[in-house]
């Protein structure tokens, strides 16, 4: 199959890895990946500001550059969120039928990274290999938009040598939110602080999530306590073999 590569504009620009880690997946699972130059944001941050003009900007643009695409992978639940639960709300708020029906269809064709091999191909074992202990977290978009259900665990329960192991208080919000984190420091920083310490009492060695978002939120807070624990994306563990390892 092929398939097109939405990055996002925070994994293109801070979390490369990610990106590289997505299509060394996809292309070791025998899908063609095409990665369409003229993407950028998908508008999120604009239009949950309330700079409604400045996000259909956005959304006219992704639906013009991927309307021939058959299907759009995204290593981020949020950004896939936006796209396939936002777009058709904010064309048909903003009065442009055609604009609305375009994005309807393009919500059709885009997914999250763990739902489209999980749910659209039906697969579990991607072959990956990663001798860790892990804890998942669950973003606020994967669970209560996109509705991904199990698809990540299932398959981190699949890699070799992988040990995962749960988070308690798995669903509730890491605090980033976006510009909620801007907003409102000190909430935030109080919603992340429970998401480590809870995350410290599973011993695990890694915190893996869909969004980078998150765990760049997360992650710094780790960072600054001196946790010697890191935060991976689900992209990178799952392009991890034994011939060529996560390092």
């Amino acid at each position: 199959m092929t398939v097109d590569l939405f990055v996002t504009c925070l994994n293109d620009a801070l979390f490369p890895r990610t990106g590289i880690a997505t299509v060394r997946l996809l292309e070791r699972l025998g899908h063609t990946v095409r990665f369409n130059k003229e993407q950028t944001c998908c508008g999120q941050m604009h239009f949950n500001s309330g700079y409604r003009d400045q996000a259909l900007s956005l959304i006219r643009r992704m639906v013009d550059i991927y309307r021939d695409s058959e299907v759009i992978i995204t290593p981020s639940a949020s950004c896939a969120a936006m796209v396939r639960c936002l777009y058709p709300d904010a064309a048909e708020q903003a009065g442009d039928t055609k604009l609305a029906d375009a994005a309807r269809d393009l919500a059709t064709r885009i997914y999250e990274l763990s739902e489209f091999l999980a749910s659209k191909l039906g697969l579990d074992d991607v072959g990956a290999y990663f001798p860790h202990a892990v804890s998942y977290h669950p973003t606020c978009h994967s669970l209560r938009l996109l509705k991904i259900g199990d698809s990540p665990q299932r398959l981190l329960s699949k890699v070799k040598w992988l040990t995962l192991n749960e988070l308690a208080f798995a669903d509730q919000c890491c605090g980033f939110g976006g510009t909620f984190s801007i907003k409102n420091p000190e909430t935030s920083t109080a919603m992340m602080q429970d998401k480590i310490s809870n995350f410290d009492k599973t011993e695990a060695e890694f915190l893996c999530a869909l969004d980078n978002s998150c765990l760049m939120h997360i992650g710094g807070g780790m960072s600054r306590q001196g946790s010697p624990e890191r935060t991976i994306h689900i992209a990178e563990i799952l392009a991890s073999t034994e011939r060529e390892p996560y390092r």
